[in-house]
């Protein structure tokens, strides 16, 4: 009998393998293929690879196509601005309700030492900012104390994080970053909601140009990449 442990574990492996494809875009939108492909390519069994792209599929990465295999989900910029627009309804409302609560939470103290270093060269880089950012997000939310709004934040970063990623490739935008956390966090400490709101709000319209412009280019680079390949 199969060790159904083994069976997941390969899953996971495919999974990962495939989305870092599509993140780094070895996969562009559009791109189709068949599960044979995938299994061959990643050593795996039709099994263990459809769980993997039926997961993909959940996620919005993927989809199948009636008798002709998976293809990457075109990338949709619409859905990317509703999610950013309904990011920063929930991230502002959250401002409010920490200006509001009664003592300063202990999150935001352990942020203003994170994002204040006492010197450049204390700054995190590449995919640690990254993830240092998303958190930075993440626990102002839950600051707030609102654990309905925290939860569907993280659904909304969960779904934005294909293109967030791509926002600390260059490194204006790090040295940004940590000048507008700061410059959040200031308001907060002060008091100030609606010029923390407002900062707030900039400060993700920033990112999210960023991102769209990256992420086109990138398209189109890897676009170009695959006609020569052919």
């Amino acid at each position: 009998m199969a060790n159904p442990r083994r069976k997941e574990s390969v899953a996971d492996r495919v999974y990962e393998a495939l989305k870092e494809d599509i993140f780094e875009f070895r996969l562009i939108p559009g791109d189709r293929f068949s599960e044979g492909d995938v299994g061959t390519r990643l050593n795996a069994s039709r099994t263990p690879v459809r769980e993997a792209l039926y997961r993909l599929q959940r996620e919005g990465h993927v989809e199948v196509l009636f008798r002709s295999g998976w293809q990457v989900k075109p990338f949709d910029f619409q859905q990317v601005e509703e999610l950013y627009d309904l990011r920063i309804t929930l991230e502002r409302a959250a401002v409010h309700k920490i200006c509001n609560l009664p003592e300063e939470p202990a999150a935001l103290r352990t942020l203003v030492a994170l994002w204040n270093p006492d010197h450049p060269s204390e700054r995190a880089v590449g995919s640690t900012v990254r993830m240092l950012d998303e958190s930075f997000h993440c626990d102002l939310m839950a600051a707030a104390g609102n654990r309905e709004m925290t939860r569907i934040h993280r659904e909304i970063t969960d779904r934005l994080r294909i293109v967030r990623r791509l926002d600390f490739s260059r490194d204006e935008r790090i040295d940004a970053t940590y000048l507008e956390h700061a410059a959040i966090l200031e308001a907060l400490r002060n008091g100030q909601a609606s010029e923390a709101a407002d900062r707030l709000t900039r400060h993700i319209r920033a990112s999210q140009k960023a991102v769209r412009e990256i992420t086109m280019e990138r398209i189109r680079e890897a676009a170009a990449a695959h006609r020569s390949e052919k």
